[in-house]
C-alpha cells in the first residue's frame, strides 16, 4: 500500500458582494385632516417701514478748527479790492477828463460859454449903509448877523396917523455901535449891508421919516 500526499482542496471562486435595492423612505405617521382656520389680519406694527426710529445721538464737543493763515490771506484779499477800486476810480477819472477835454475842443463850445457868461446876471453890490433907527430899545435888541426890516413912517403932527412903508426887507446887521451916543430925539445908530440901490433909498427915508426895525 503506497502512501500519496494528500491531495488540496478545491479552490472557490471569489464570492461577488449581493446588491440589494434602496429601501422606500419611512413615510410620516398619517395625521387627522385639520379644520381650515382663518388667517388673523396683518398687523401695521409689523410692517419694516412703521419701525420705531433709533434714539438721535448727540454731536460731541472738539475743539474749533482754526486755519493757518486765514488772517494774512483776508489782508490779502483787502489789498487786492482796494486795489481794484483804485484803478476803477481812476480809469473813470481818466474817462471823464478825456470826454471834458473833447467837448471843450468841439466846436461851438466856446460861444456856447460865452453866451451863458452874457446871460447870467450880475452879481448885486452889497455896501454898508447906518441907518438911525428911532426906538434906541429896539436897537440894544440886535446883535450882527441878525436879518431886519426897515420900515420908514413920515414925521407927522401928533394925533395925525401916518402910513408906513417897508424901505428895506431882510437886511443884515453887520454892527451896532453904542448906543451912548444917542441923538436928543432918542435914535440909536445901526449899520445894514444892503444893496446900493437899497442904501440910497434908506438914507433919503432917514431925511423925512422915522425908521423902525422888525426883527425877520
Amino acid at each position: 500500500m503506497s502512501l500519496l500526499p494528500p491531495s488540496p482542496p478545491p479552490s472557490r471562486p471569489p464570492s461577488r458582494p449581493v446588491s440589494r435595492p434602496p429601501s422606500p423612505p419611512a413615510s410620516p405617521p398619517s395625521s387627522p385632516p385639520s379644520s381650515p382656520l382663518p388667517s388673523p389680519p396683518a398687523s401695521p406694527l409689523s410692517s419694516p417701514l412703521s419701525s420705531p426710529a433709533p434714539e438721535p445721538l448727540g454731536v460731541p464737543p472738539f475743539a474749533p478748527l482754526r486755519v493757518r493763515g486765514g488772517a494774512h490771506r483776508l489782508r490779502r484779499a483787502m489789498r487786492r479790492r482796494r486795489r481794484a477800486l483804485a484803478a476803477g476810480l481812476a480809469m473813470t477819472a481818466a474817462a471823464l477828463a478825456a470826454s471834458g477835454a473833447r467837448g471843450a475842443d468841439a466846436p461851438g463850445a466856446g460861444a456856447s460859454a460865452a453866451a451863458a457868461q452874457r446871460e447870467r446876471p450880475p452879481a448885486t453890490e452889497m455896501v454898508s449903509a447906518p441907518v438911525r433907527i428911532a426906538d434906541a430899545a429896539t436897537v440894544r435888541l440886535l446883535r450882527p448877523g441878525d436879518r431886519v426890516d426897515v420900515i420908514a413912517a413920515a414925521n407927522t403932527p401928533a394925533g395925525e396917523g401916518a402910513a408906513a412903508r417897508v424901505v428895506a426887507s431882510g437886511a443884515r446887521v453887520t454892527d451896532v455901535p453904542g448906543t451912548d451916543d444917542a441923538g436928543a430925539d432918542g435914535g440909536a445908530l445901526v449899520v445894514l449891508s444892503v444893496p446900493r440901490d437899497t442904501a440910497a433909498a434908506l438914507a433919503g427915508a432917514g431925511a423925512t421919516s422915522r425908521l423902525a426895525v422888525t426883527v425877520c
